[in-house]
């Protein structure tokens, strides 16, 4: 089998024109770095601050899809809960940081197993498509149900869910804050702990199991059900942390605040992969990167198109992402 340069390599030899674009970009890329280098290198650093985000959402996208092959579009609004949640915490109720992370994470887990349990496992064995359109659903409602004035609300709330003066400091002319290493160190601690239940415990073994084969794995004794409810939790549970750790970047919340991310998590679990965890982490920096280069050397428009623009050239030319494998089929 060949290693990921040559087919690297293999398939710039039979799109040349891609290849020929794609020089073009980096030229441009190499253009902007001369006129600044310390610009281009902030643009960097603020697209990882926001990939780690969205690395909490795509693995909640790629842990789904991994086990049943389902999309599940109602995850970025799982995402929105979790601001909420941090917020009534946080202002409401006086709670500190850390208890309301964990608040955020039991609430969107629950919230996740609500879902599966009521729209996705009667459908399990419906066609793909069904489920598909029941996640769209469940999206829009968690969306519009959450702007009522007596769930939520539809306005705007300025909210930052931390109580701590933001400190910045430079480095060789690029700029670095407290907020960013904060949101890098708990996503970090987040992978870790996510890795060690994949392949560690007795829970992941399982996953993996049922990943592969869920036929096999429910005739080896394996609870089915609870594994596909135990994964949506853990999802879940992930994109509240990510909705607490957005805001604190982007310090805005509304009930629509998960509806772009969700999208561009989605487009970083398919770029590295859906249904690899190293794909999800690799392709939501890349894609975070991506977009903030875009939004400072273009314009704030050009980096959703830009970012949608991946997704298409993924989808035409490596559906299966960077670390994906192909679909198996079965008799």
């Amino acid at each position: 089998m060949r290693d990921l340069p040559s087919r690297i390599i293999v398939f710039f030899r039979r799109n040349w024109y891609l290849a020929i674009i794609g020089l073009l970009i980096l030229l441009w890329l190499a253009g902007r770095y001369r006129e600044s280098p310390l610009l281009f290198w902030q643009f960097i650093v603020d697209g990882l601050r926001l990939g780690f985000v969205y690395a909490l959402i795509a693995l909640g996208y790629t842990m789904v899809y991994g086990i049943v092959r389902l999309i599940n579009f109602a995850h970025g609004d799982v995402f929105m809960v979790g601001s909420y949640t941090a917020y009534f915490a946080t202002t409401r109720y006086q709670w500190g940081f850390l208890p309301a992370m964990a608040l955020a994470v039991g609430v969107c887990a629950f919230l996740g197993v609500v879902i599966e349990r009521v729209a996705y496992k009667p459908l399990r064995d419906a066609p793909r498509i069904a489920a598909l359109i029941t996640a769209i659903g469940v999206s829009f409602f968690l969306e519009y149900f959450t702007a009522l004035d007596f769930v939520f609300t539809p306005n705007f709330i300025n909210y930052t869910p931390l109580p701590l003066k933001i400190t910045t400091w430079e480095v060789r002319g690029i700029t670095f804050s407290n907020i960013m290493l904060l949101i890098i160190a708990v996503t970090t601690a987040c992978l870790v702990l996510l890795w060690y239940i994949v392949y560690r415990t007795k829970l992941g073994k399982a996953m993996r199991a049922v990943a592969w084969d869920k036929e096999t794995a429910l005739l080896m004794g394996i609870n089915v059900d609870l594994v596909i409810t135990s994964t949506f939790a853990i999802g879940s549970g992930l994109a509240g942390i990510g909705g607490m750790l957005y805001v604190l970047a982007y310090p805005q919340i509304r009930t629509f605040l998960g509806v772009m991310p969700g999208l561009k998590a989605f487009i970083a679990a398919v770029f590295g992969g859906i249904g690899s965890i190293p794909g999800a982490l690799i392709g939501s920096l890349v894609i975070g990167m991506v977009e903030m280069l875009a939004q400072g050397y273009l314009s704030s428009p050009m980096r959703d198109a830009i970012v949608f623009s991946v997704l298409i050239i993924v989808l035409l030319y490596r559906p299966t992402g960077l670390f994906g494998e192909a679909a198996r089929e079965k008799a």
